[in-house]
């Protein structure tokens, strides 16, 4: 796992082998990063949820690239512990990793927060409800951006917060926003 950006850019961890968690692949992490560098003043120190978090690679580059806090949930245990052990190798005290289920953290959830992404099973029977329940219970603040990343069976088009969709090799983004148009739209690019 290779931090891309930021003030741990550069830092590596060795993700055991016999994780099952699907790592967002560099390629597809650094074009995510260049547009929500683009959309997102990190100096301003945004709040960050990062839902299905794996390995915490996503959690990791989003400290590094300036959020104030950053809330992570995993529900493998080995994940979990991965997580911690790279914050406290990293000496961050901005990555508050919890160790649960997504969706009762969702519907429990009383924060809001200026980013969230979501990287759930590709497989997952639920995916489809997840941009639902994160608009359903409030989680997003006013202007802010909620990505999933899915497979390609997946679309969102219709769904009345969704902006864009991005594909990066098997790797698909779908960007929704509190007000739908936060994001406006441009013929090769997104920008605020």
């Amino acid at each position: 796992m290779r931090i891309i950006g930021g003030i741990y850019k550069r830092r590596r961890f060795d993700v055991p082998k016999t994780f099952k968690a699907r790592p967002t692949t560099d390629f597809a992490k650094e074009n995510l990063f260049n547009i929500l560098n683009n959309n997102i003043d990190f100096d301003e120190e945004p709040t960050a949820l990062d839902l299905f978090a794996g390995t915490g690679s996503i959690s990791i580059e989003l400290i590094s690239r300036g959020c104030s806090r950053v809330v992570s949930v995993e529900k493998d245990s080995a994940h979990f512990s991965f997580i911690n052990k790279v914050i406290r190798e990293l000496k961050t005290d901005k990555c508050f990793p919890l160790r649960g289920d997504v969706f009762k953290f969702i519907s429990g959830c009383k924060q809001q927060f200026d980013l969230i992404f979501a990287d759930p099973p590709y497989d997952l029977p639920q995916l489809e409800t997840i941009p639902n329940l994160i608009f359903e219970n409030n989680l997003l603040k006013e202007g802010g951006i909620f990505v999933l990343e899915h497979g390609k069976h997946n679309h969102f088009e219709d769904h009345p917060n969704f902006l864009e969709k991005r594909v990066y090799g098997s790797v698909n983004f779908s960007f929704f926003d509190y007000n739908n148009g936060a994001i406006k739209r441009t013929a090769d690019s997104i920008a605020f």
